[in-house]
């Protein structure tokens, strides 16, 4: 073979391997991750899992950045304002919704400052007890709560979070008056293992292992149906309360005006990631069921939900100044 034909070849394959194959689209670089609460949480606990795998298939690092504060308003302020190139993205909860109805301002709107990404779990909240409140089920504890109204309080991980969101509707539907204590994050679960609260509606990441050791007292679980992590605890609704039907949620958002194809690729990468035995089978064990909707789904999702929550608000009469 001739000196100029095997030139020929060599460059051929240089050019190939060059821009023969094609460069990954996306991501060009590393991807910034909001957590708009503190760390160890549910929210920054599902973030982590997402981050890893996301960070192993992409071989782009995806930076966890905790923004606590404000009921998820300062993380979301922030990914709102942030650049829309897909390289910012941000995961949010129930809280989301409903703090345009609870928040006499924001300084931003929670579907026009973003693009949907995906609805990425559904997860059952479980309402408990302080084993030194004298109750044990749904029907005793509102007699209590309606023979000594304003006396029983609550935690939640602050205003417009969704264990907060998620009693509130319980006050509603069960006509009672209970009294809000609002705590930063999941230090709402410190503040009823100690006593100072009474009632906490919380998720299975939270509160699982203290029910377990009987630290803590479950009476119902929120959704419509039961949960298959503790499927011989009644829902609110079978338990004395008709109507009640509360299922946390996390998604994932963008700023608005972030590419399709970011959309596209990231949404695809969370599908991807659901479907993964490993990852299926932790979210099992926190009570967690894989969504990974469409983004137009996820924003009818959060429109609906945002009207939801809007009617617990007025109803009452609850404001953040």
């Amino acid at each position: 073979m001739c000196k100029k034909r095997i030139g020929g070849i060599l460059l051929a394959l240089a050019a190939f391997l060059a821009g023969g194959a094609p460069a990954q689209e996306f991501p060009q670089k590393s991807i910034r991750f909001i957590v708009p609460f503190p760390p160890g949480g549910a929210t920054d606990g599902l973030a982590r899992i997402l981050g890893e795998k996301m960070t192993e298939t992409w071989k782009q690092q995806v930076v966890i950045d905790n923004r606590a504060g404000a009921g998820g308003n300062i993380g979301a302020e922030i990914a709102a304002k942030a650049p829309a190139d897909g390289h910012t993205i941000i995961i949010v909860g129930l809280s989301h919704a409903a703090n345009l109805s609870l928040y006499s301002r924001l300084n931003y709107h929670p579907v026009r400052d973003f693009t949907p990404i995906s609805q990425v779990v559904s997860i059952h909240a479980f309402l408990v007890t302080h084993p030194s409140l004298p109750v044990k089920s749904v029907r005793e504890l509102v007699a209590l709560a309606r023979a000594k109204p304003g006396a029983l309080n609550y935690a939640s991980g602050g205003n417009g979070s969704s264990p907060h969101m998620a009693m509130e509707l319980f006050k509603s539907l069960a006509k009672i008056d209970l009294v809000h204590v609002p705590y930063k994050g999941t230090q709402s679960v410190i503040g009823i293992l100690r006593g100072e609260t009474a009632l906490l509606f919380e998720n299975l990441i939270s509160v699982g292992a203290h029910i377990k050791s009987g630290q803590l007292r479950v009476l119902a679980v929120g959704a419509s149906e039961r949960s298959s992590a503790l499927p011989e605890v009644p829902t609110v609704a079978e338990a004395g309360v008709p109507g009640y039907n509360v299922v946390l949620w996390f998604g994932m958002l963008a700023p608005a005006g972030t590419p399709g194809t970011a959309v596209t690729a990231i949404h695809r990468e969370i599908s991807n990631i659901l479907k993964l035995p490993d990852v299926k089978a932790r979210l099992a064990t926190q009570a967690a069921d894989p969504v990974g909707s469409s983004p137009e789904q996820f924003d009818a999702f959060i429109k609906s939900e945002i009207a939801k929550w809007a009617k617990v608000v007025k109803e009452n009469r609850l404001k953040v100044d």
